[in-house]
């Protein structure tokens, strides 16, 4: 203490320092990823929040008590098709308040979805195209960095048998290899989710579509691995 009395620009430079960490100190917060995403996030969702901790701000389309009320038909939480996606991310645009670092955002099984075998997907796959170009387009509007989950694989005798409607994972191939060029050209990070988890299936299904509890955090973790390498 009595050198620095006697060296009063060595106590400036110190005084500068401290002062300098505090404010860098106060001003650091994690980045915030927003999850846009259909019931499969719903379920990892809990456990992506716990992985969050400490590293990444959790935020995501809110009700989800509405959204488990009936997973097939998108309310609340639930991201639904990509033009629910599209539409919710318009609403956030207006909304001059909301402010997101990064997007992490996944649609596809909802618009693959058929009233019969024969009928056509509830989004084709040329307006699902369009509907990815706008989105990216839209959050870079919003200032924020897009991160792409594809969707996960269905098995056509499993689900068809289960629910009054139809998924075939030829359209999750078709659907998700159009995403990934459209992602590429646009330099946006794709987390292949469907590659990891095809693994599990069909053991990890509880349904026709959804994961079981040890499957789910597994995605999670998968996806927590993902987002350090990419959120840098």
């Amino acid at each position: 203490m009595m050198f620095l009395k006697k060296n009063p620009i060595l106590k400036t430079l110190l005084f500068a320092f401290i002062s300098i960490a505090f404010l860098v100190s106060c001003t650091h917060r994690e980045p915030k990823i927003f999850v846009i995403g259909d019931s499969i996030s719903l379920f990892y969702g809990p456990y992506l929040q716990q992985d969050f901790s400490g590293k990444f701000i959790y935020d995501r389309k809110g009700g989800t008590g509405d959204a488990f009320k009936d997973l097939d038909n998108p309310t609340g939480a639930n991201g639904g098709d990509s033009q629910m996606v599209l539409d919710y991310l318009k609403e956030l645009h207006a909304k001059k308040d909301f402010k997101t670092d990064y997007f992490l955002i996944n649609c596809g099984l909802h618009d693959i979805k058929h009233k019969s075998m024969d009928g056509p997907a509830q989004i084709s796959l040329g307006d699902y195209k369009k509907t990815l170009e706008e989105i990216i387009s839209l959050t870079r509007q919003m200032k924020a960095k897009m991160i792409w989950l594809n969707s996960t694989p269905v098995v056509d005798s499993i689900h068809n048998s289960r629910v009054p409607f139809f998924r075939f994972n030829k359209d999750v191939v078709a659907y998700n290899s159009a995403a990934d060029s459209i992602m590429n050209h646009a330099h946006v990070p794709i987390i292949d989710l469907n590659t990891f988890t095809q693994k599990y299936i069909p053991e990890g299904y509880m349904d026709h579509v959804h994961y079981k509890e040890d499957v789910r955090k597994k995605q999670a973790d998968f996806i927590m691995q993902n987002l350090e390498e990419i959120v840098k």
